[in-house]
Formats: C-alpha cells, sequence, structure tokens
C-alpha cells in the first residue's frame, strides 16, 4: 500500500497519507483509457449546428412561371436548393452525440490513469487548499513554493471561493471537485494536486 506524505501551503510534511492498492496500484491500460477520453469528447458535443432546408427560407411559395410553354426548365419554387438563396439538402441537422460507457469501465480508465501518475511522481498531497485571499499573486506564490511549474489539475471536495478565485486566471490550472474529476483532465494535466479530504473522498468512491 503507498504512502504518500501530506504537505502545507509552506511544502512543509505535516503527515502522511496510505493509498489504496485497489486504486493507486492498477496497471495501466491504454486501451481503455483511450476509450474512455473518446467517450467524454464525444459527449462534449454540443449537436446544435443546423443548415436551412427549403422548408426554414425565406421566400414566396408561389410558382414562378407556368409549367409550359416558355422555353425554360420547369420550376415550382424559389427556396429550391437549386437556386440562390434556397434551402440546403444534405446539411448539418441538430443530433445528440451523447455515448454510453459501462461505469466500470470509466472507474477503471480512472484508476489506471491515476496509478500512473502515481508512478511518474506527478501527485501532491495538500491539508487544505483554502487560501489566505482571493488574489492571483497569492497562489502563484504558492505554486511556486509547492513546486507546480506544469498544466495543474486541483481537486478538492468543495472548492473554498478564495481558491476559485485566484486559480481562474492561470490557463494551466484547473479546479475539479473529487465527484467530478475525469479520465481526460488526468492525462491532460500533468500534476495532479489533491487535498487530503479529496484523495480520501475519491478513494472511497473508486475502491
Amino acid at each position: 500500500m503507498p504512502t504518500l506524505e501530506v504537505k502545507n501551503l509552506k511544502n512543509e510534511t505535516v503527515g502522511t497519507v496510505e493509498l489504496s492498492d485497489a486504486v493507486f496500484g492498477a496497471e495501466l491500460n491504454e486501451a481503455l483509457i483511450y476509450d474512455a477520453i473518446k467517450n467524454y469528447l464525444t459527449n462534449q458535443r454540443q449537436g446544435t449546428v443546423a443548415t436551412k432546408t427549403r422548408g426554414n427560407t425565406s421566400g414566396s411559395g408561389k410558382k414562378l412561371w407556368k409549367q409550359k410553354g416558355t422555353g425554360r426548365a420547369r420550376i415550382a419554387s424559389l427556396r429550391s436548393p437549386l437556386w440562390k438563396g434556397g434551402g440546403n439538402v444534405h446539411g448539418p441537422q441538430p443530433r445528440d452525440w451523447t455515448s454510453e460507457m459501462p461505469k466500470k469501465m470509466k472507474r477503471g480508465a480512472l484508476r489506471a490513469a491515476l496509478s500512473e501518475r502515481l508512478r511518474e511522481g506527478n501527485i501532491l498531497v495538500v491539508d487544505d487548499l483554502n487560501l489566505s485571499d482571493h488574489k492571483t499573486k497569492t497562489f502563484v506564490g504558492v505554486a511556486e513554493t509547492l513546486g507546480l511549474n506544469k498544466k495543474t489539475l486541483l481537486i478538492e471536495t468543495a472548492a473554498p471561493q478564495n481558491l476559485v478565485k485566484a486559480s481562474r486566471n492561470i490557463a494551466s490550472v484547473k479546479l475539479a471537485e473529487d465527484v467530478n474529476v475525469n479520465v481526460y483532465d488526468v492525462v491532460a494535466h500533468e500534476q495532479l494536486v489533491f487535498s487530503k479530504a479529496a484523495i480520501e473522498a475519491l478513494q472511497a468512491k473508486l475502491s
């Protein structure tokens, strides 16, 4: 059972936390992680794109000229796809991109990704992520003290407002609650910073 040191915001060791082998000792499964990321990104698609068909375009429905005798091709409507300003024939229409993936597979992929981050030494546990104020400068100072110099995912049980406001202007940092952690964020961020409460809650969820 692996053990991690628990730091404070001054990068001082204040305790330890034991990690479950079931959650942080999983083997790397690249295929499962790929499937979980693909499923996550697919579900982010809104599916609201649309083009106008001949029934949605504006214009008169009157027949432009008589069917026979003019020498011109017969035409029924100004809104025909053959005419400028007419409807689109095979354009995209709103659709639901939602894709389901079994919960066991999602959790398995998340365990594999977290375990790999642990093996890389890119998981840090902090006793409390609450800052003294909501200034970005304060968060930058804490990040430098803790050695956070890569894309970082902060994981809390209930994110304090000071932390939310201080970190939201930094492009390389994302804040998430433990219940919303997903494989995509774990893979996309090189460093993971948990509060002690968050890592214990996540272990209970994934065990």
